[in-house]
């Protein structure tokens, strides 16, 4: 198969093009998947495009919201254990931790206007919504020979960027550093290696520091520990036209908080007693605020059956990453051998758009006794874009967004039986497409990663099963239960591959198996008035 080629914008020499964000950090921000709201819609697989009546459509299609018959507040916690186990060429590791999160808190106002027809009724709904959950904290390692090296990954880097020692070699006048690198190398990754030992300059280009006739690989390992979450803030309005059509429209304002850390280490034993290592440590954390509006309607041809149609727009961002990065290597055969770490206080400032997304939705109702809810949600990847501070396209993230990411597409199905006219069960489930295409599957392709992270996932699917139970106390008073167990499957790269212009492949990378397993429990308190 042709390997495709990606000139990456980390390899040019500019301080802006060193922090600049890739396909890769894109795709994380604007991943969804993840089921919200109230335990009610969460146990029918987040299914309520045309059902209506709760307060998660306020994020779905907010003509839902036309479907209130009086005014009500509800609350929703809820406890989830995360465990993510890898397989690395065979060597599995898995990692676990438990979070307790408040959900979501919301208002409904139902105002009637004693009307039969023409604008029946309006209602307006207030919501704080918690969309995404980043916590999460995974290990890859493995024993023996892996193929390339990171120095062999940072070393060729360093190459097709035309580094040389005089461009990315610190400079120092007793305590005072004359020449710092980080102010002038856009590859701040290979700057880094360079003075950490990882590479060293060798007729007239970098290679590793590792000579491949000494020294034999007998450990590899990385740690990433993430945390974070997508909140956002909601005011929406519903209009009841005659009891058949259903009008809605939403505004919401997005909070991100994403924090990584995670660390990458090598051992290698000589054929003496003597054992070499490199280690490198990197965090980033990223803060985003932004907006996005919602329509959608829902119409009722007959009483059983709801039909609903939504347009969720893009979420206009402001982004800013901070970064920060160490390195050292321990290597017998270097004259070198010595640490470094990047500036302190790095920081970027841009701008960031998410895809917009359709929702179809289908409804049907029997009676007082059952309901079936179905929606389809479809999501254009390609649509996502990355700006500079200043609102101009970095086309360095925005070409391989155009080139290898497409649609993905979303499938919930959940229904409710009441076995009393006080009590409920409920089932559903949820599949969501990988919005990566065959060559980010297969590893065909070089991915630019923000910052010097050298790491990265592809994502291959997301699927959510789902129960729950509901009893209403008295005609104001309910209580919902839900219970989620949501799948998460990604390849995971310590660094990415790297081809020739002609296409061969110049460092290869295995990637490892990583599965991430979530079961939430949810429970929302809500109160009719």
């Amino acid at each position: 198969m042709k390997k495709v080629l990606i000139i990456a914008s980390a390899l040019v020499f500019s301080t802006g093009a060193a922090l600049s964000q890739g396909l890769a950090d894109a795709y994380r921000y604007a991943q969804t998947g993840d089921l919200n709201g109230t335990a009610r819609s969460m146990s029918m697989g987040g299914a309520f495009g045309a059902l209506g009546g709760d307060i998660s459509v306020m994020n779905i299609n907010p003509a839902g919201l036309a479907v209130y018959r009086s005014s009500e507040v509800v609350a929703t916690l809820d406890l989830s254990t995360i465990s993510a186990k890898t397989d690395w060429q065979g060597s599995t590791e898995s990692n676990k931790k438990t979070k307790f999160n408040f959900n979501n808190f919301a208002y409904v106002g139902y105002f009637p206007t004693g009307k039969d027809a023409g604008l029946v009724s309006w209602n307006v709904g207030l919501s704080y919504n918690r969309l995404k959950n980043y916590a999460r904290s995974y290990r890859m390692s493995a024993s023996g020979e892996l193929g390339a090296s990171m120095t062999d990954y940072i070393a060729a880097r360093a190459n097709l960027g035309g580094l040389t020692p005089d461009m990315v070699d610190v400079v120092m006048d007793g305590d005072r550093v004359t020449y710092n690198p980080y102010e002038q190398v856009g590859d701040w990754l290979s700057v880094m290696g360079a003075n950490s030992g990882f590479i060293n300059y060798r007729n007239g280009q970098y290679e590793s520091a590792l000579p491949p006739s000494d020294y034999q690989r007998s450990y590899t390992e990385m740690q990433i520990n993430e945390s974070g979450a997508i909140d956002q803030y909601t005011i929406a309005f519903g209009a009841n036209i005659s009891d058949i059509v259903l009008l809605g429209a939403s505004v919401a304002i997005t909070d991100m908080k994403y924090d990584m850390y995670a660390y990458y280490a090598e051992d290698y034993n000589k054929h003496t007693n003597y054992t070499s290592y490199i280690e490198m440590e990197n965090g980033l954390s990223t803060d985003g605020t932004g907006y996005n509006l919602n329509i959608g309607a829902i119409v009722r041809p007959v009483d059983f059956l709801r039909i609903g149609v939504a347009y969720n727009s893009p979420t206009w961002y402001k982004m800013t990453d901070s970064y920060n990065a160490w390195g050292s290597a321990d290597i017998q055969s270097n004259p070198e051998n010595t640490s470094n770490a990047t500036p302190q206080n790095a920081f970027t400032d841009y701008k960031f758009r998410t895809p917009d997304k359709w929702i179809f939705s289908a409804a049907a109702i029997f009676g007082q006794t059952a309901l079936l809810s179905v929606d389809y949600e479809v999501m254009n990847y390609r649509r996502m874009r990355m700006y500079d501070y200043n609102g101009n396209e970095n086309p360095d993230a925005n070409t391989p967004i155009n080139q290898f990411l497409g649609i993905s597409n979303t499938l919930r199905i959940g229904a409710e039986v009441k076995v009393t006219p006080q009590f409920a069960v409920r089932a559903g489930a949820s599949w969501t497409g990988s919005g990566m295409n065959d060559d980010l599957k297969e590893g065909n392709v070089e991915v630019v990663t923000v910052g010097t992270l050298p790491h990265y996932t592809i994502d291959r699917g997301i699927t959510n099963y789902t129960v729950g139970l509901g009893y209403r106390f008295t005609p104001q008073f309910y209580i919902d239960l839900a219970c989620v167990l949501k799948t998460l499957k990604e390849d995971a790269y310590v660094f990415s591959p790297i081809y020739s212009d002609e296409g061969s492949a110049l460092i290869t990378s295995l990637p490892a198996s990583l599965k991430t397993k979530s079961t939430r429990v949810a429970l929302t308190l809500g109160y009719k008035f």
